[in-house]
């Protein structure tokens, strides 16, 4: 079955650091632009970061660039984000999510999604 799955959430102090995966089942993840994004009970989605297909392209949300990264290691099918100098806003469940074209900025573009992980600073 076609899916994403993230893993690599949890609690963490505030300035601590947390490595979340994504990984991908019954396709090639190096075709797809892979996307990650935040979205707490009632709120809106947001997006986090973006790598394209070929990793040549990303991008970051304002508040966290400096702070994330994110790679992919295709002979892995996994997709990474490391997220460093953690906040208490950064607490969230964050999603991956594969989209056919450039890092659109439509969420409807990404058109399968994993079923989060939970990212907890606190301390």
């Amino acid at each position: 079955q076609l899916q994403l799955v993230e893993s690599g959430g949890g609690l963490v102090q505030p300035g601590g650091s947390l490595r979340l995966s994504c990984a991908a089942s019954e396709f090639t993840l190096s075709n797809y632009a892979i996307g990650w994004f935040r979205q707490a009970p009632g709120k809106v989605v947001r997006g986090v970061a973006c790598m394209s297909a070929s990793g040549g392209y990303t991008n970051y949300a304002d508040s966290v660039k400096g702070r994330f990264t994110i790679s992919r290691d295709n002979t892995k099918n996994t997709v990474y984000l490391q997220m460093n100098s953690l906040k208490a806003e950064d607490t969230d469940n964050y999603y991956c999510a594969a989209a056919s074209s450039l890092c659109p900025r439509t969420l409807s573009y990404y058109a399968l999604w994993g079923q989060g992980t939970q990212v907890t600073v606190s301390s």
